[in-house]
Protein backbone atom coordinates (compact mmCIF):
# COMPACT_ATOMS: atom_id res chain seq x y z
CA UNK A 1 0.00 0.00 0.00
CA UNK A 2 1.06 3.31 -1.17
CA UNK A 3 1.47 6.01 1.40
CA UNK A 4 3.03 9.02 2.97
CA UNK A 5 3.65 10.84 6.07
CA UNK A 6 1.56 13.75 6.72
CA UNK A 7 2.54 14.57 10.80
CA UNK A 8 6.56 14.06 11.90
CA UNK A 9 7.06 15.10 15.08
CA UNK A 10 3.88 16.31 15.48
CA UNK A 11 3.93 18.91 12.62
CA UNK A 12 3.59 18.79 8.79
CA UNK A 13 7.09 17.01 7.58
CA UNK A 14 7.54 19.75 4.95
CA UNK A 15 6.98 22.54 8.04
CA UNK A 16 10.03 24.74 7.90
CA UNK A 17 8.77 26.65 11.52
CA UNK A 18 11.76 26.95 14.18
CA UNK A 19 9.10 24.93 16.24
CA UNK A 20 8.65 22.35 14.05
CA UNK A 21 12.54 21.96 12.73
CA UNK A 22 13.25 21.59 16.82
CA UNK A 23 10.90 18.92 17.19
CA UNK A 24 12.65 17.24 14.55
CA UNK A 25 16.76 18.00 15.02
CA UNK A 26 15.55 16.95 19.24
CA UNK A 27 12.99 13.86 18.07
CA UNK A 28 10.48 14.81 20.51
CA UNK A 29 7.14 14.37 20.92
CA UNK A 30 4.89 17.70 21.12
CA UNK A 31 1.73 15.56 22.65
CA UNK A 32 3.82 14.31 25.47
CA UNK A 33 6.43 16.72 25.88
CA UNK A 34 9.39 14.14 25.69
CA UNK A 35 11.25 12.26 23.54
CA UNK A 36 9.05 10.29 20.70
CA UNK A 37 8.26 6.70 22.50
CA UNK A 38 7.57 5.18 18.47
CA UNK A 39 10.02 3.38 17.00
CA UNK A 40 11.01 1.15 14.11
CA UNK A 41 11.77 -2.45 14.06
CA UNK A 42 15.72 -1.61 15.01
CA UNK A 43 14.90 0.75 18.13
CA UNK A 44 15.64 3.65 16.13
CA UNK A 45 13.20 6.69 16.85
CA UNK A 46 10.55 6.71 14.19
CA UNK A 47 8.57 10.52 14.71
CA UNK A 48 5.99 9.32 12.45
CA UNK A 49 1.98 10.46 13.91
CA UNK A 50 0.22 9.73 11.01
CA UNK A 51 -0.30 8.67 7.52
CA UNK A 52 -2.38 8.93 5.11
CA UNK A 53 -2.62 5.91 2.06
CA UNK A 54 -2.75 7.23 -1.28
CA UNK A 55 -6.89 6.57 -1.65
CA UNK A 56 -7.98 6.99 1.99
CA UNK A 57 -7.82 9.38 4.86
CA UNK A 58 -5.07 10.22 7.27
CA UNK A 59 -4.61 7.23 10.08
CA UNK A 60 -3.08 7.93 13.18
CA UNK A 61 -0.52 5.05 13.81
CA UNK A 62 1.08 6.24 17.20
CA UNK A 63 -0.87 5.92 20.08
CA UNK A 64 0.99 8.73 21.67
CA UNK A 65 -0.72 11.13 19.27
CA UNK A 66 -3.89 10.53 20.74
CA UNK A 67 -2.64 12.32 23.92
CA UNK A 68 -2.75 15.82 22.35
CA UNK A 69 -4.65 19.11 23.81
CA UNK A 70 -3.01 17.44 27.90
CA UNK A 71 -4.39 14.46 27.47
CA UNK A 72 -8.11 15.31 26.77
CA UNK A 73 -9.25 11.97 25.20
CA UNK A 74 -9.04 11.46 29.69
CA UNK A 75 -10.76 14.27 30.40
CA UNK A 76 -13.50 13.20 27.76
CA UNK A 77 -13.59 9.94 29.26
CA UNK A 78 -13.98 11.11 32.80
CA UNK A 79 -16.76 13.59 31.75
CA UNK A 80 -18.36 10.82 30.12
CA UNK A 81 -18.07 8.56 32.60
CA UNK A 82 -18.79 10.71 35.82
CA UNK A 83 -21.34 12.98 34.41
CA UNK A 84 -20.27 16.30 35.31
CA UNK A 85 -17.12 18.73 35.34
CA UNK A 86 -13.91 17.03 36.59
CA UNK A 87 -10.38 17.92 37.30
CA UNK A 88 -7.99 15.06 36.50
CA UNK A 89 -5.16 14.79 39.41
CA UNK A 90 -1.88 12.55 39.56
CA UNK A 91 -2.94 9.32 41.46
CA UNK A 92 -0.10 9.38 43.97
CA UNK A 93 -1.31 13.21 44.40
CA UNK A 94 -4.72 12.74 44.84
CA UNK A 95 -5.90 12.86 48.46
CA UNK A 96 -3.03 16.31 48.91
CA UNK A 97 -4.83 17.96 45.86
CA UNK A 98 -8.35 20.49 46.67
CA UNK A 99 -10.58 20.89 43.83
CA UNK A 100 -12.64 24.04 43.03
CA UNK A 101 -16.13 23.41 44.29
CA UNK A 102 -18.64 22.02 41.48
CA UNK A 103 -15.54 19.83 39.73
CA UNK A 104 -15.38 15.86 40.60
CA UNK A 105 -11.97 15.07 42.04
CA UNK A 106 -10.41 11.94 39.55
CA UNK A 107 -7.38 10.51 40.06
CA UNK A 108 -5.42 9.17 37.39
CA UNK A 109 -3.39 5.94 37.04
CA UNK A 110 -1.26 5.37 33.74
CA UNK A 111 2.14 6.24 32.41
CA UNK A 112 3.83 9.57 33.21
CA UNK A 113 0.83 10.25 36.08
CA UNK A 114 2.72 9.86 39.03
CA UNK A 115 2.17 6.45 39.46
CA UNK A 116 1.11 3.37 37.46
CA UNK A 117 -1.04 0.79 39.53
CA UNK A 118 0.69 -2.56 40.63
CA UNK A 119 -1.49 -5.86 40.22
CA UNK A 120 -0.77 -9.30 40.44
CA UNK A 121 0.18 -11.05 37.51
CA UNK A 122 -1.32 -13.79 36.19
CA UNK A 123 1.25 -16.38 35.57
CA UNK A 124 3.80 -15.00 33.64
CA UNK A 125 1.41 -12.37 32.05
CA UNK A 126 -0.09 -9.41 33.40
CA UNK A 127 -2.84 -9.92 31.02
CA UNK A 128 -5.34 -7.68 32.79
CA UNK A 129 -3.51 -4.24 32.74
CA UNK A 130 -4.89 -1.35 31.38
CA UNK A 131 -3.25 1.89 30.23
CA UNK A 132 -5.40 3.94 32.27
CA UNK A 133 -7.47 3.95 35.15
CA UNK A 134 -9.50 6.97 36.14
CA UNK A 135 -11.24 6.85 40.23
CA UNK A 136 -13.41 9.24 41.17
CA UNK A 137 -13.27 10.64 44.42
CA UNK A 138 -15.83 11.56 46.87
CA UNK A 139 -15.33 14.90 49.01
CA UNK A 140 -14.56 12.64 51.22
CA UNK A 141 -11.38 11.29 49.22
CA UNK A 142 -12.87 8.07 49.03
CA UNK A 143 -13.08 5.91 46.07
CA UNK A 144 -16.37 5.91 44.71
CA UNK A 145 -16.38 3.84 41.55
CA UNK A 146 -13.77 3.68 38.76
CA UNK A 147 -13.36 2.91 34.93
CA UNK A 148 -10.62 1.47 32.81
CA UNK A 149 -9.13 2.61 29.53
CA UNK A 150 -7.49 1.06 26.62
CA UNK A 151 -5.75 3.64 24.36
CA UNK A 152 -4.58 1.82 20.64
CA UNK A 153 -3.93 3.22 17.36
CA UNK A 154 -2.59 0.67 14.38
CA UNK A 155 0.90 -1.31 13.94
CA UNK A 156 2.17 -0.72 10.34
CA UNK A 157 3.60 -2.90 7.99
CA UNK A 158 5.85 -1.95 4.87
CA UNK A 159 8.90 0.57 4.96
CA UNK A 160 8.76 4.71 5.25
CA UNK A 161 12.49 4.65 6.17
CA UNK A 162 13.41 6.40 3.28
CA UNK A 163 10.52 9.20 3.58
CA UNK A 164 11.70 9.88 6.95
CA UNK A 165 15.45 9.87 6.39
CA UNK A 166 14.28 12.92 3.78
CA UNK A 167 12.32 14.92 6.39
CA UNK A 168 15.29 14.26 9.18
CA UNK A 169 17.51 15.95 6.68
CA UNK A 170 15.50 19.00 5.30
CA UNK A 171 14.45 17.77 1.95
CA UNK A 172 11.77 17.44 0.22
CA UNK A 173 10.27 13.83 -0.95
CA UNK A 174 8.66 13.29 -4.20
CA UNK A 175 7.34 9.47 -4.19
CA UNK A 176 5.64 7.74 -1.64
CA UNK A 177 6.24 4.91 0.71
CA UNK A 178 5.58 1.40 1.01
CA UNK A 179 3.96 1.50 4.51
CA UNK A 180 0.41 0.17 5.25
CA UNK A 181 -1.53 -1.06 8.20
CA UNK A 182 -1.85 -4.38 10.11
CA UNK A 183 -5.45 -4.78 10.30
CA UNK A 184 -4.79 -8.22 11.35
CA UNK A 185 -4.06 -7.16 14.31
CA UNK A 186 -8.05 -5.82 15.15
CA UNK A 187 -8.71 -9.26 14.73
CA UNK A 188 -5.38 -11.38 16.65
CA UNK A 189 -4.92 -9.02 19.66
CA UNK A 190 -7.55 -5.59 19.92
CA UNK A 191 -10.52 -7.84 20.07
CA UNK A 192 -9.34 -10.36 21.72
CA UNK A 193 -7.92 -8.69 24.87
CA UNK A 194 -10.60 -6.35 25.18
CA UNK A 195 -13.27 -9.31 25.76
CA UNK A 196 -10.79 -10.48 28.17
CA UNK A 197 -10.04 -7.34 30.27
CA UNK A 198 -13.86 -6.40 30.01
CA UNK A 199 -14.88 -10.13 31.29
CA UNK A 200 -12.02 -9.36 34.07
CA UNK A 201 -13.30 -5.65 34.98
CA UNK A 202 -17.11 -6.73 35.42
CA UNK A 203 -16.07 -8.54 38.27
CA UNK A 204 -14.53 -5.26 40.30
CA UNK A 205 -17.81 -4.17 42.06
CA UNK A 206 -16.71 -0.18 41.72
CA UNK A 207 -16.12 -0.84 38.07
CA UNK A 208 -19.88 0.32 37.45
CA UNK A 209 -18.99 1.68 34.12
CA UNK A 210 -16.97 -1.03 32.38
CA UNK A 211 -14.03 -0.98 29.49
CA UNK A 212 -13.50 2.56 27.57
CA UNK A 213 -11.49 2.21 24.20
CA UNK A 214 -9.85 4.91 23.03
CA UNK A 215 -8.88 4.72 19.15
CA UNK A 216 -8.24 6.53 16.00
CA UNK A 217 -11.36 6.20 13.76
CA UNK A 218 -10.29 4.11 10.75
CA UNK A 219 -9.28 1.81 13.88
CA UNK A 220 -12.83 1.86 14.69
CA UNK A 221 -14.34 1.30 10.93
CA UNK A 222 -12.09 -1.69 11.10
CA UNK A 223 -13.63 -3.02 14.05
CA UNK A 224 -17.21 -2.45 13.17
CA UNK A 225 -16.71 -4.12 9.79
CA UNK A 226 -14.87 -6.96 11.45
CA UNK A 227 -17.80 -7.65 14.00
CA UNK A 228 -20.42 -7.37 10.87
CA UNK A 229 -22.31 -4.16 12.27
CA UNK A 230 -24.85 -5.56 14.33
CA UNK A 231 -24.17 -4.31 17.63
CA UNK A 232 -26.22 -3.29 20.25
CA UNK A 233 -26.14 -0.29 21.57
CA UNK A 234 -26.75 -0.13 25.73
CA UNK A 235 -26.26 2.59 28.57
CA UNK A 236 -23.10 2.42 30.74
CA UNK A 237 -23.37 0.12 33.31
CA UNK A 238 -21.05 -2.75 34.65
CA UNK A 239 -19.46 -5.27 31.40
CA UNK A 240 -20.08 -1.98 29.46
CA UNK A 241 -17.55 -1.53 26.47
CA UNK A 242 -17.50 2.10 25.40
CA UNK A 243 -15.69 3.06 21.65
CA UNK A 244 -14.62 6.68 21.42
CA UNK A 245 -12.94 7.20 17.76
CA UNK A 246 -10.60 10.41 16.92
CA UNK A 247 -9.17 12.05 14.13
CA UNK A 248 -7.20 14.82 12.83
CA UNK A 249 -8.44 18.06 12.01
CA UNK A 250 -7.57 19.95 8.58
CA UNK A 251 -4.18 21.05 7.52
CA UNK A 252 -2.80 24.38 9.86
CA UNK A 253 -0.56 26.91 8.96
CA UNK A 254 3.05 25.96 10.16
CA UNK A 255 4.52 25.68 13.70
CA UNK A 256 0.86 24.85 14.35
CA UNK A 257 -0.49 20.92 15.49
CA UNK A 258 -3.58 19.95 13.81
CA UNK A 259 -6.61 19.50 15.64
CA UNK A 260 -7.43 15.99 17.72
CA UNK A 261 -10.91 15.51 16.79
CA UNK A 262 -13.67 13.32 18.52
CA UNK A 263 -15.80 11.83 16.27
CA UNK A 264 -17.96 9.41 17.54
CA UNK A 265 -18.82 7.42 20.89
CA UNK A 266 -20.59 4.22 21.00
CA UNK A 267 -21.46 2.00 24.16
CA UNK A 268 -21.88 -1.84 24.13
CA UNK A 269 -21.18 -4.85 26.30
CA UNK A 270 -17.94 -7.05 26.31
CA UNK A 271 -20.94 -9.93 25.53
CA UNK A 272 -22.16 -8.09 22.33
CA UNK A 273 -18.67 -7.46 21.16
CA UNK A 274 -17.50 -11.46 22.09
CA UNK A 275 -20.35 -12.95 20.59
CA UNK A 276 -20.02 -10.85 17.29
CA UNK A 277 -16.29 -11.56 17.33
CA UNK A 278 -16.89 -15.63 17.45
CA UNK A 279 -20.16 -15.41 15.36
CA UNK A 280 -20.58 -16.78 11.55
CA UNK A 281 -21.91 -13.28 10.70
CA UNK A 282 -19.65 -11.97 8.61
CA UNK A 283 -18.43 -15.42 6.29
CA UNK A 284 -17.50 -14.78 2.57
CA UNK A 285 -20.03 -16.64 0.00
CA UNK A 286 -19.88 -20.15 -0.39
CA UNK A 287 -17.43 -22.12 -1.92
CA UNK A 288 -14.32 -19.41 -1.85
CA UNK A 289 -11.74 -22.40 -1.25
CA UNK A 290 -13.67 -23.93 -4.25
CA UNK A 291 -12.87 -21.40 -6.44
CA UNK A 292 -9.75 -19.84 -5.45
CA UNK A 293 -8.56 -23.34 -6.21
CA UNK A 294 -10.20 -23.90 -10.15
CA UNK A 295 -9.08 -20.22 -10.85
CA UNK A 296 -5.42 -21.61 -9.52
CA UNK A 297 -5.27 -24.67 -11.73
Amino acid sequence: MASRIIEFFGYAPTDDSALARRARTDMRCPFIRDNCQKTLSDKTISGVCTLQPMTSGPVICCPYRLYADEYRILHDVAETAFRGRVELVPGNLAKMHDVPPGKIKVAVFGKRWGKELRLPNRGRAGGYFVDWVLARLNDKDVLEEFVAVEVQSIDTTGNYQAERDAYLRGKTYSGSSTAGFNWENVNKRILPQLIYKGHVLRRERLCKQGLFFVCPRPVYDKIKERLGGNLMAYDSQPGALSFLWYDIGASVQEGKLRELEKKGEFVTTVDQVATAFTSPSNLPARNVYEEAIRAAL
